[in-house]
């Protein structure tokens, strides 16, 4: 069943942005920390035993220095530097194995897949990057959401969203990767930071954002009872004066406020029976979305959205991003 508004009254939904004062000030000082280290990424062999794609084990500096694992995959018949898809994986999932990711590297990308830190083991894909927190997190409930929301500079997505800023660093300092035209993808949390890493980098060629995570927290934790945003909840009714506090961090953090300084084309999807990442919250972030930006909405579909029946739309997008046609 539809789960939120009728589709007419989404495509009017602007609600007025939660957004700190200092949002850009925060990013910037926490981008230029970042960029104090060296990106040092490491591309290693990787023996998939696979004819047609070449697969590379990717560590790189993230947040604070930290190592990031990756994978980089790579058509194994090139002439040269590619257009290269830096990809962000869905909540409590991993890079996983290269056996999963062999779409855009067989569409004649460069492919990275980046690690979620500290993730893995609720999904299909696993996770190998530790998530370390040298200050702690203060209360949480379980999950990520709820980790450090009582101060965004301890806040877990601030470690996630550099590390996704970092990839594209990554990538771009690969050999076989054409600098000048990258783009980046994920549904769900990769959605959500999609979002945020268009908003936080002026040099990408297109993002594409499948049913975005990380998007209107005070209405989705509203809204849904299911999924992450559930976490904020849960902590919420142990924190009975916390409201305020726990949104003013996640505002730090919203892919609504990430897509009104995104300027890069953008394709976006939504599913109407999406009861973990409702449609308001998508189209909160669509609505923002500075560049220009093309949604596709899936009315009877809850949160795989088109799934790989949506494949062909997104390379389309991909052609037409890189200047390769429609």
């Amino acid at each position: 069943m539809l789960v939120d508004m009728p589709l007419d009254r989404l495509r009017e939904y602007r609600p007025e942005p939660e957004e700190p004062a200092d949002f850009d000030a925060f990013w910037k000082q926490t981008l230029d920390d970042a960029a104090g280290h060296a990106i040092d990424a490491r591309f290693a062999p990787y023996d998939a035993r696979l004819e047609t794609v070449e697969v590379q084990d990717v560590t790189f500096s993230g947040w604070g220095g930290q190592p990031v694992k990756a994978w980089l995959l790579l058509p194994r018949h090139r002439s040269g530097p590619l257009p290269a898809v830096v990809q962000y994986i869905g909540y409590n999932g991993g890079r996983g194995i290269p056996y999963e990711w062999l779409t855009w590297s067989s569409a004649g990308y460069a492919h990275l897949v980046m690690d979620n830190r500290g993730q893995g083991g609720g999904g299909k894909t696993v996770a190998e990057t530790p998530d370390i927190a040298p200050e702690g997190h203060g209360s949480s409930a379980p999950g990520f959401l709820t980790r450090g929301i009582e101060e965004p500079a301890k806040h877990y997505y601030r470690r996630l969203i550099t590390d996704a800023v970092r990839a594209v660093d990554a990538a771009k300092s690969s050999p076989d990767v054409d600098s000048d035209r990258v783009a980046v993808l994920g549904g769900s949390q990769g959605g959500g930071l999609a979002l945020a890493v268009a908003g936080l980098r002026d040099d990408l060629s297109a993002a594409i954002a499948d049913v975005p995570f990380l998007c209107h927290y005070r209405r989705a934790s509203q809204i849904t009872d299911n999924g992450p945003y559930a976490e904020i909840a849960r902590w919420l009714k142990g924190h009975r004066s916390g409201t305020e506090t726990a949104i003013g961090t996640l505002s730090y953090f919203d892919a609504v406020n990430f897509a009104a300084r995104a300027t890069c084309p953008a394709w976006f999807s939504v599913a109407l029976m999406d009861n973990i990442c409702p449609p308001s919250t998508v189209f909160a972030a669509y609505h923002r979305y500075a560049g220009p930006a093309e949604l596709e909405v899936f009315t009877y579909n809850g949160h795989e959205g088109g799934a790989e029946y949506d494949v062909p739309r997104k390379l389309s997008a991909l052609a037409f991003a890189f200047g390769r046609g429609a």
